[in-house]
Order: C-alpha cells, then structure tokens, then sequence
C-alpha cells in the first residue's frame, strides 16, 4: 500500500539487523524510510532491496557530489535500485545537476526516481559557512542554491524547515521541500541547529519531513510516528 504521510523515518544505522528490526515495528503505509551514508556503506544496495520487500519506499540520502559524469552515472544506478528519492549536493553547480536530471529522463522516464538537491546542511549556521569561505548567511546561500536547483529542471531540495516558508514562497507550490532537523517539542536537538516541530514545518510549506531519533530511539516507535501524524491532523 503506497505511504500517505509526509513521514520520512531516516534509518541511521550501522548495520541491517538494527534497521530491519526498526521497520518491522513500523507501517510501510504510515511512513517511507532513509537509508544514508553509514547504512549505505556497510551493508550495500542489499538493505535497499530488503526495505523494498517489506513494502517500504525508500530515499536514498547519499548526497551525491563530483564531476558531472560520475555523479549522473552514481544516480543512474540509484535510479536501477527502483529508490523513491535520490538526491545530490546543489553546490555541486548546474552541469552536475542538469546531468543527473538528464541521465534519469533517458534510463527511467517512466518510473524514475526524485531527485533533489541538499542546499545548507542543518547542522551549519553562518559561522560554519564562514570557515568554508561562504560569507552569506545561511538563508540567502539556501535560497540561491534552491532556485539553481529548480532552474536545473530537479523536483525539489532539502533544506530546513525554518527555510522552507520562504522558498515555497520563491518557488511555488509543485517544488518538492524535504526538510530534516525536524523535532517534536519534548526532544532534544542532538546535533542539529535548525530545528522546528512537525506541525511547523508542514505549516512553513514542508513537502516531507525527515524524522530519525524522536521515532527510532523511541521505546515504542510506531506510537511515537502516530503521535507525530496525529500533530499534522489538527
């Protein structure tokens, strides 16, 4: 049964059994799931499959970020998994992105995955950006990668919430906004700058919400996702 939600439970495991366990407490109809970099890495395109058997749809949160070619051909073979999303670094300029957005209209017009673009990493605010030579603040650099994103014919970025009234503004209402850093009021903020519940961000114009520790470090993780779609009902 396809997911309803705007749910996006992200899977930050270091190995299968901990992920699969995880999902099995969950609902493939309540939530999709993120699979990252750590899980990716030590276990291989098998966890992917393994969701997808359980029903579950799944984003591929690897961030790609190289030369055009490499990044398109990384995306391509995403796109062979059958993810739901797959996303790569804006920064990584326009020939990059128009790139990958080719490679995925010519190997799956049909089925082919999302594809989005990471702006500023939640985990950043100005003084990080600074170090790294961006001397902007953290929302003009996100809105200047964001609408190179959209000009480059992708569905949409991830960004924070906090950001994501204005770009819905900027950008119209068909642009895909995924937003991590999301938490429920009684969580801890852990490593994340920016941060806002999920009734924020839905009401800032969040198309998908990214949700990890509040659901998954839960000691009951399916009433902790319907607590959370049960906040986006009022």
């Amino acid at each position: 049964m396809p997911c309803n939600t705007p749910i996006i439970v992200a899977l930050d495991y270091p190995d299968a059994q901990s992920a699969l366990q995880m999902v099995d407490k969950l609902d493939p109809g309540l939530c999709r799931v993120k699979v990252g970099k750590e899980l990716f890495t030590s276990t291989g395109p098998a966890i992917v499959e393994a969701l997808q058997h359980k029903g579950y749809e799944v984003f591929l949160d690897l961030k790609f970020h190289d030369i055009p070619n490499t990044t398109a051909s990384a995306v391509r073979s995403a796109a062979e998994l059958g993810v739901w999303m797959v996303n790569v670094h804006a920064s990584g300029g326009r020939r990059m992105m128009e790139a990958c957005r080719e490679i995925l209209e010519r190997s799956a017009p049909d089925v082919r995955p999302l594809l989005t673009a990471v702006t500023v990493l939640t985990s950043l605010e100005q003084d990080d950006l600074l170090e790294v030579g961006v001397d902007i603040e953290p929302m003009v650099q996100v809105q200047r990668l964001a609408r190179l994103a959209q000009e480059c014919g992708l569905d949409g970025v991830v960004c924070s919430a906090r950001e994501a009234r204005a770009l819905r503004g900027a950008l119209g209402e068909d642009f895909l906004l995924v937003t991590p850093g999301i938490r429920p009021i009684e969580s801890a903020a852990d490593d994340q700058k920016r941060i806002v519940t999920p009734q924020q961000a839905m009401e800032n114009g969040s198309s998908y919400l990214v949700i990890g520790r509040p659901i998954t470090c839960s000691d009951t993780p399916a009433k902790a996702l319907a607590a959370i779609l049960k906040t986006l009902q009022r």
